[in-house]
């Protein structure tokens, strides 16, 4: 089976995209984890997969599979990607994309960014889902002898997030995974380490889901923006500045969309036959 593919990026979180209109079409998860292999595949922290659209009104229904081949709900870099392609096969500058996690509007901009309309920000605990009796702005959460004060928001896909004073000396190796995989996270969770510069600045690191630490994460910049806005510490228009680079996030508050725009660059395409990608 022969599989061809764009290689793309947004701020170094990279991607494979590739047309699958049917389940038959999809590689399996062992052949997902071969090609993101960076050393004997192709390399990539997530595998999008586009289909027919299933919602009137939408160009494109996609599928975002992390590294190690387990499928999640939403990507907010992906989509961007997804986005600006899916714009220029069509000859349009606006699209209307879905995935499981829900739908996004994408606008694509004359300097090759994106501008994603990622819905409203969901705290109820149950949509991310988290286990809390209640909802609340912060929570307590044990990881081992620590007592963590984490922040949970779904953006289609769920978010920790725990401020923390410098992003250079957080512990994102150790504490990503620990809370990416707590008992009080049914389905896992993306983990954010936020520090705030400003009341229009932070600055962001984020151990995903699947994937481990990424230059950058769309969603993950939604998700701390919302936490900080609802905190108090930010304002409506905040620069996120990654590992990979910067994007911007715009929310004005509880009932309204929030907003990314970062870029979505596209680096090669190609073709590769599964049956040959081999991890030894």
């Amino acid at each position: 089976m022969r599989l061809a593919f764009t290689k793309m990026h947004g701020l170094g979180n990279d991607f494979i995209v590739f047309d699958a209109p049917t389940e038959a079409d999809l590689p399996s998860a062992a052949a997902l984890r071969r090609l993101a292999d960076r050393h004997t595949g192709i390399g990539f922290d997530q595998a999008l997969a586009l289909a027919p659209p299933r919602t009137a009104g939408t160009d494109t229904f996609y599928r975002i599979f992390n590294s190690d081949g387990s499928e999640v709900e939403q990507c907010a870099n992906g989509a961007r990607c997804i986005a600006a392609l899916v714009a220029r096969r069509l000859g349009r500058s606006t699209v209307r994309l879905e995935s499981p996690g829900g739908l996004v509007s994408g606008e694509l901009h004359a300097d090759g960014s994106v501008s994603l309309d990622m819905g409203v920000p969901n705290f109820d605990p149950a949509s991310l889902p988290f286990e809390a009796s209640r909802e609340a702005d912060i929570y307590p959460l044990r990881v081992g002898e620590q007592e963590l004060q984490i922040g949970a928001v779904s953006m289609g896909n769920p978010h920790a997030v725990i401020q923390v004073p410098s992003v250079r000396a957080a512990p994102v190796d150790t504490l990503g995974p620990a809370v990416e995989n707590h008992s009080r996270f049914p389905r896992r969770a993306n983990v954010g380490f936020m520090e705030v510069v400003s009341p229009e600045h932070i600055r962001l690191r984020v151990y995903e889901r699947g994937a481990g630490e990424t230059q950058a994460c769309g969603t993950g910049a939604c998700g701390a923006v919302a936490v900080g806005r609802r905190l108090g510490l930010l304002r409506e228009r905040v620069q996120v500045d990654a590992p990979g680079g910067g994007m911007t996030v715009r929310w004005s508050g509880p009932g309204e969309h929030l907003w990314l725009t970062g870029p979505a660059v596209s680096v090669f395409e190609g073709t590769v036959d599964i049956r040959d990608v081999h991890l030894q």
